[in-house]
């Protein structure tokens, strides 16, 4: 298969099950409202080494927000074990300590809640009032007040969709990556929780030579290894490889992400193959397939 003279690989990427949260934080402007959610989706890359995984959805305009400010909505990803404790922190730490913030629910019908109790930094101060008709706790603080929801709703999600960027070099691979991760900005209910969205050393389960490590270089997709290595991914005169991974709310989500990524990587002059990662189910039961989702 073809699109825009790219091939597109037959093959799946392979995502597994998630829990997620979605909170929407406001601030007296769009700019401090993306500081307090930049903040509090930090260290959130990837469930291999961080507590959680963790990204700016988009921007929500003050027309659709409880408290009428400029709004920015997050999404929280962990297990459901460990989902209400990084919630918890980085709420605490990361927008309660933002200038003119106030934190909302971003999943209202959620069967499933969790509380996140930060009214106790009151010490006693704090009080109940609606805000949008929502119950809400103002906590006194420095500045003013701090208001926030403190039930939260969570859902099952998908994590860990993804596709690859190849190009004939290293520049042609990123602006395609680029591209692709501005694309998949303006699909509701998804985030590409890497560095600017986009992976540069993706990883394989386990280590071929390192017990101790629970990941390791996909060798079969590193440029310079195409001619060291048996089984390379590495189609002839691809000289730089970029990951997009993709979290969601739902399936359904992460594959119109995926298919929006595509399509705009194609277009950039340079990339010639797009691929996605899989581990023949041992990593997760989930199979988007490239060609289906386009």
């Amino acid at each position: 298969m073809e699109l825009n003279g790219v091939t597109i690989d037959n093959t799946y990427a392979e995502a597994f099950p998630t829990w997620v949260c979605r909170v929407i934080i406001t601030a007296v402007t769009n700019e401090w409202a993306r500081k307090a959610a930049t903040e509090a989706t930090g260290f959130a890359t990837s469930a291999i080494g961080c507590p959680c995984e963790a990204g700016i959805e988009g921007d929500i305009p003050a027309s659709e927000t409880p408290d009428g400010r400029p709004g920015v909505a997050i999404l929280i990803c962990a297990s459901k074990k460990k989902l209400k404790e990084q919630v918890v922190e980085r709420l605490a730490e990361c927008v309660l300590t933002a200038p003119t913030t106030a934190v909302f629910n971003g999943i209202t019908n959620a069967e499933e809640k969790i509380p996140v109790k930060l009214h106790f930094f009151g010490d006693g101060h704090e009080y109940q009032k609606e805000v949008g008709g929502r119950k809400c706790w103002v906590i006194p603080i420095m500045q003013g007040e701090y208001t926030g929801e403190e039930e939260f709703g969570i859902v099952k999600g998908v994590a860990g969709g993804n596709f690859f960027v190849m190009g004939e070099n290293q520049m042609a691979a990123l602006v395609g990556a680029q591209a692709a991760v501005e694309a998949i900005d303006d699909v509701p209910g998804t985030i590409t929780s890497f560095p600017g969205g986009i992976v540069a050393s993706g990883s394989k389960v386990g280590s071929l030579k390192y017990k101790f490590m629970p990941a390791s270089t996909n060798e079969k997709y590193c440029p310079t290894l195409r001619e060291k290595v048996t089984d390379s991914k590495i189609p002839a005169g691809i000289k730089a490889v970029y990951e997009i991974v993709i979290d969601g709310v739902d399936e359904k989500s992460v594959a119109a992400a995926m298919a929006a990524g595509i399509k705009a990587a194609v277009k950039v002059p340079g990339v010639k193959f797009i691929s996605a990662g899989n581990f023949g189910g041992t990593l997760g039961p989930f199979k988007i397939e490239l060609h289906k989702v386009l």
